[in-house]
Protein backbone atom coordinates (compact mmCIF):
# COMPACT_ATOMS: atom_id res chain seq x y z
CA UNK A 1 0.00 0.00 0.00
CA UNK A 2 1.55 3.14 -0.90
CA UNK A 3 1.63 6.16 1.74
CA UNK A 4 -1.30 8.70 1.40
CA UNK A 5 0.00 12.18 1.51
CA UNK A 6 -1.58 15.48 1.81
CA UNK A 7 -1.27 18.34 -0.60
CA UNK A 8 -1.57 21.91 0.43
CA UNK A 9 -2.25 24.74 -2.02
CA UNK A 10 -1.37 28.61 -0.42
CA UNK A 11 -1.39 31.70 -1.71
CA UNK A 12 1.48 33.81 -1.64
CA UNK A 13 3.08 34.58 0.74
CA UNK A 14 2.26 31.56 2.77
CA UNK A 15 -1.69 31.98 3.24
CA UNK A 16 -3.33 28.47 3.27
CA UNK A 17 -5.67 28.00 0.46
CA UNK A 18 -7.07 24.62 -0.50
CA UNK A 19 -5.96 21.00 0.69
CA UNK A 20 -6.49 17.18 -0.21
CA UNK A 21 -5.10 13.96 0.25
CA UNK A 22 -3.46 11.06 -2.45
CA UNK A 23 -1.28 8.46 -2.70
CA UNK A 24 2.26 8.74 -3.18
CA UNK A 25 3.32 7.25 -6.76
CA UNK A 26 6.54 8.46 -6.91
CA UNK A 27 9.31 10.58 -5.67
CA UNK A 28 12.34 12.18 -7.66
CA UNK A 29 14.52 15.14 -7.40
CA UNK A 30 12.70 16.76 -9.83
CA UNK A 31 8.49 15.95 -8.98
CA UNK A 32 6.20 14.18 -7.50
CA UNK A 33 3.72 12.22 -8.91
CA UNK A 34 0.49 11.51 -7.03
CA UNK A 35 -2.95 9.33 -7.66
CA UNK A 36 -6.01 11.19 -6.39
CA UNK A 37 -9.26 9.10 -6.07
CA UNK A 38 -12.26 9.99 -7.16
CA UNK A 39 -14.53 11.11 -4.55
CA UNK A 40 -11.99 12.77 -2.09
CA UNK A 41 -12.79 15.88 -0.55
CA UNK A 42 -10.80 19.45 -1.15
CA UNK A 43 -11.23 21.61 1.67
CA UNK A 44 -11.37 25.30 0.25
CA UNK A 45 -10.29 27.37 3.33
CA UNK A 46 -10.23 30.37 1.33
CA UNK A 47 -14.06 29.74 0.32
CA UNK A 48 -14.88 28.04 3.57
CA UNK A 49 -16.32 25.39 2.15
CA UNK A 50 -15.31 21.38 1.47
CA UNK A 51 -15.66 20.14 -1.90
CA UNK A 52 -15.82 16.48 -3.73
CA UNK A 53 -14.37 15.78 -6.45
CA UNK A 54 -15.85 13.27 -8.96
CA UNK A 55 -13.03 12.91 -11.33
CA UNK A 56 -9.64 10.43 -10.10
CA UNK A 57 -6.63 12.59 -11.18
CA UNK A 58 -2.95 11.44 -11.84
CA UNK A 59 -0.94 14.51 -10.55
CA UNK A 60 2.59 15.92 -10.97
CA UNK A 61 4.43 18.70 -8.89
CA UNK A 62 7.53 19.75 -10.30
CA UNK A 63 10.24 19.84 -7.73
CA UNK A 64 11.97 22.51 -9.63
CA UNK A 65 9.76 24.35 -12.27
CA UNK A 66 6.47 26.89 -11.46
CA UNK A 67 4.02 24.67 -12.25
CA UNK A 68 2.10 21.89 -10.99
CA UNK A 69 -0.11 19.50 -13.42
CA UNK A 70 -3.61 17.72 -12.76
CA UNK A 71 -4.52 15.37 -15.71
CA UNK A 72 -8.10 14.56 -14.42
CA UNK A 73 -9.98 11.11 -16.05
CA UNK A 74 -13.02 12.24 -17.20
CA UNK A 75 -14.10 9.00 -18.47
CA UNK A 76 -12.20 5.78 -19.73
CA UNK A 77 -10.97 7.64 -22.73
CA UNK A 78 -10.49 11.40 -21.97
CA UNK A 79 -8.56 13.31 -19.91
CA UNK A 80 -8.46 17.18 -18.69
CA UNK A 81 -5.64 19.33 -17.67
CA UNK A 82 -5.33 21.90 -15.00
CA UNK A 83 -2.26 23.56 -14.60
CA UNK A 84 -1.43 25.84 -11.92
CA UNK A 85 1.36 28.29 -12.52
CA UNK A 86 3.32 27.90 -8.83
CA UNK A 87 6.49 28.39 -6.95
CA UNK A 88 8.34 24.67 -7.14
CA UNK A 89 6.41 22.73 -5.11
CA UNK A 90 7.77 21.52 -1.58
CA UNK A 91 7.77 17.67 -0.55
CA UNK A 92 8.83 17.38 3.53
CA UNK A 93 7.53 14.00 5.84
CA UNK A 94 4.46 13.32 3.27
CA UNK A 95 3.20 16.99 2.62
CA UNK A 96 3.48 18.56 -0.05
CA UNK A 97 2.70 22.09 -0.85
CA UNK A 98 2.97 25.11 -3.51
CA UNK A 99 2.10 28.63 -3.57
CA UNK A 100 -0.43 29.11 -6.24
CA UNK A 101 0.40 32.34 -8.33
CA UNK A 102 -2.91 32.41 -9.65
CA UNK A 103 -2.29 32.20 -13.63
CA UNK A 104 -3.82 28.39 -14.81
CA UNK A 105 -3.53 26.97 -18.01
CA UNK A 106 -6.52 24.35 -18.91
CA UNK A 107 -7.49 21.90 -21.23
CA UNK A 108 -10.92 20.73 -20.89
CA UNK A 109 -12.04 18.10 -22.93
CA UNK A 110 -11.04 18.20 -26.53
CA UNK A 111 -10.51 21.85 -26.65
CA UNK A 112 -7.78 24.01 -26.67
CA UNK A 113 -5.78 25.04 -24.41
CA UNK A 114 -6.83 28.43 -22.37
CA UNK A 115 -5.60 30.89 -20.13
CA UNK A 116 -7.17 31.29 -16.77
CA UNK A 117 -7.59 33.81 -13.83
CA UNK A 118 -5.34 36.99 -15.58
CA UNK A 119 -7.35 39.35 -13.99
CA UNK A 120 -6.64 37.33 -10.57
CA UNK A 121 -2.92 37.42 -11.47
CA UNK A 122 -3.71 41.45 -11.83
CA UNK A 123 -5.36 41.99 -8.53
CA UNK A 124 -3.47 39.95 -6.13
CA UNK A 125 -0.20 41.29 -7.38
CA UNK A 126 -1.30 44.26 -6.24
CA UNK A 127 -3.23 43.03 -3.38
CA UNK A 128 0.09 41.03 -2.26
CA UNK A 129 2.33 43.22 -3.03
CA UNK A 130 4.12 40.61 -5.24
CA UNK A 131 7.92 41.62 -6.15
CA UNK A 132 8.47 42.27 -9.57
CA UNK A 133 11.20 39.35 -9.87
CA UNK A 134 8.09 36.88 -8.51
CA UNK A 135 5.58 38.73 -10.73
CA UNK A 136 8.34 37.78 -14.27
CA UNK A 137 8.78 34.78 -12.70
CA UNK A 138 5.33 33.98 -12.82
CA UNK A 139 4.69 34.80 -16.52
CA UNK A 140 8.17 33.31 -17.77
CA UNK A 141 6.75 29.74 -16.16
CA UNK A 142 3.77 30.50 -18.26
CA UNK A 143 5.28 30.46 -21.19
CA UNK A 144 7.84 27.26 -20.21
CA UNK A 145 4.87 25.74 -19.66
CA UNK A 146 3.27 26.68 -23.33
CA UNK A 147 6.42 25.27 -24.49
CA UNK A 148 6.29 21.87 -22.67
CA UNK A 149 2.33 21.76 -24.21
CA UNK A 150 3.85 22.75 -27.81
CA UNK A 151 5.95 19.65 -27.68
CA UNK A 152 4.24 17.66 -25.76
CA UNK A 153 6.98 16.71 -22.92
CA UNK A 154 6.64 15.01 -19.46
CA UNK A 155 3.87 15.19 -17.90
CA UNK A 156 1.94 16.79 -20.54
CA UNK A 157 1.45 13.98 -22.96
CA UNK A 158 -2.08 15.08 -24.28
CA UNK A 159 -2.18 12.75 -27.43
CA UNK A 160 -2.10 9.86 -24.73
CA UNK A 161 -5.76 8.13 -23.39
CA UNK A 162 -6.76 7.69 -20.52
CA UNK A 163 -5.73 4.06 -20.53
CA UNK A 164 -2.04 4.88 -21.86
CA UNK A 165 -1.38 7.11 -19.16
CA UNK A 166 -2.25 4.59 -16.64
CA UNK A 167 -0.34 2.10 -18.80
CA UNK A 168 2.59 3.99 -18.25
CA UNK A 169 1.79 4.93 -14.59
CA UNK A 170 1.45 1.56 -13.07
CA UNK A 171 4.38 0.52 -15.39
CA UNK A 172 6.91 2.57 -13.94
CA UNK A 173 8.10 4.75 -16.63
CA UNK A 174 7.40 8.22 -15.15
Amino acid sequence: MRPIITISALKYPNIIHYEWQGELLKVTSEYVLVHCKAGRTLTHHTKGTTFTLPNESLEFFSLKKGFTVAMEMENKESISYYCNIAMPSVFKNNHLSFIDLDLDLVRRLNNDWEILDEDEFEINSSTYNYPPDLIGYAIQSLEELKGKIKREEFPLLAKLSVRQIYRLHWMDVF
